[in-house]
């Protein structure tokens, strides 16, 4: 039963459709006004569903330095800010496969308080490292489909997304 100051009663949601990758890299772009320094988004979705789209948008919108692009083999990259704001990590956790110890090599946790961090396929690997965090699930048309549309849900959980303003993105 969750009580009402369990992370799960904290919990902020939004749900919207995607109807390009354009559409996604705007969505990227219009989330990245909400994000600050110490936020973890976790990002979730099948391959080809948009997660490195929306972070290339994410990074548009913070103004960081660097292309965005799939981390998948170097498994992390790190964006740093060509302003002000924070610097972007970007993880790709799809080949690790020990949780938050194999995480722990990265030391995401020394870069969080200065940094946005963005992991694809980071269910049951970082949930560890912030109570809060920002939970993207993006679900695509499986198998043979030229359909780019996308519906894509946001849940904030924890004090940090209570009225974060997820609602606005689905505006």
């Amino acid at each position: 039963m969750e009580t009402p100051h369990s992370p799960a009663a904290d919990a902020a949601t939004a749900s919207i459709t995607v109807n390009s990758p354009t559409h996604m890299g705007d969505l990227g772009r219009r989330l990245a006004k909400l994000l600050r320094p110490g936020d973890l988004v976790m990002l979730t979705g099948e391959l080809g569903a948009g997660k490195t789209t929306l972070t290339r948008g994410l990074g548009e919108g913070l103004g960081v330095r660097g292309a965005v692009t799939s981390p998948t083999f170097v498994i992390a990259r790190v964006h740093p800010p060509l302003g002000d704001g924070p610097a972007l990590v970007h993880v790709d956790a799809y080949r690790l496969g020990g949780g938050l110890d194999e995480m722990e090599d990265l030391d995401l946790d020394v870069s969080l308080p200065d940094s946005v961090i963005v992991v694809e396929w980071g269910d049951g690997k970082v949930e560890d490292l912030a109570d809060d965090r920002l939970h993207v699930v993006i679900h695509r048309a499986t198998g043979d489909t030229d359909d780019e549309v996308r519906s894509v849900t946001l849940r904030g959980l924890g004090a940090r997304w209570a009225g974060a303003g997820l609602e606005a993105l689905a505006a």
